[in-house]
């Protein structure tokens, strides 16, 4: 099971090559274990650090990936394609249903760091966990 969380991430690191920059924020393997009474399903949970002010580039999931997030410090705002942004303080939560388009992920924190637990309920056989846009980002 290491080895293909080790492979999803890698995976996600490489999913869009033509980006001149990476991503500011630091994703961190946490759990990942194959759901055994769902068949071909795995449970991968990551943790996300955002440094202050710092923002995600937009980007999408794996495409069967159910994606639920818990706010562990500071706050986020975040805007999934369609639907306005929200800001998310440490405590709260939201999900992100398969095939979704994350438009916006940021620390709203000039000063602090957030941070967010990430656990996707995913096809075992998905490569990428995160594909981004290629766009680029702003910091």
């Amino acid at each position: 099971m290491k080895t293909l969380l080790t492979t999803l991430l890698a995976c996600t690191a490489f999913a869009t090559p033509a980006l001149a920059q990476k991503p500011p924020e630091t994703v961190t393997p946490k759990f990942e274990h194959v759901i055994t009474n769902i068949p071909g399903k795995s449970l991968v949970s990551v943790e996300v650090t955002f440094p202050p002010g710092a923002t995600s580039m937009p980007h999408h999931h794996a495409k069967s990936a159910f994606l639920y997030v818990y706010i562990l410090s500071g706050a986020i705002e975040s805007q999934l394609e369609g639907e306005p942004a929200r800001t998310y303080r440490a405590g709260d939560s939201f999900f992100e249903p398969p095939g979704t388009h994350h438009v916006l992920t940021r620390n709203v924190s000039a000063t602090e760091p957030a941070k967010l637990l990430a656990t996707f309920v995913v096809d075992s056989s998905e490569k990428a966990l995160t594909t981004y846009d290629h766009e680029g980002h702003k910091q």
